[in-house]
């Protein structure tokens, strides 16, 4: 199919009548669009609480670990009693 073909079939579906809609179309749309929007900001906000515990645990976790401390040499003894 070359371009002058498909530019006369765009042209005639464009000129054809449209399809009609569905009365009741419009209120399952709507329904369905709330309920996506609900569901998709409950997500958003379970990923906020999620990344929230996961800074709180890791800040808990590095003040008592303390990571950035070099741990206490094990291969020579104290020297005490000189």
């Amino acid at each position: 199919m070359n371009l002058p073909e498909r530019e006369a079939n765009v042209r005639r579906l464009l000129e054809q009548r449209q399809p009609t809609v569905p009365p009741d179309l419009y209120a399952d749309v709507v329904r369905r669009g709330s309920r996506m929007l609900r569901r998709r900001m409950l997500a958003r906000r379970v990923m906020w609480l999620l990344l929230f515990a996961a800074a709180v645990a890791f800040v808990v976790w590095a003040s008592m670990a303390r990571p950035w401390v070099e741990p206490p040499s094990q291969t020579t003894p104290p020297l005490t009693g000189w």
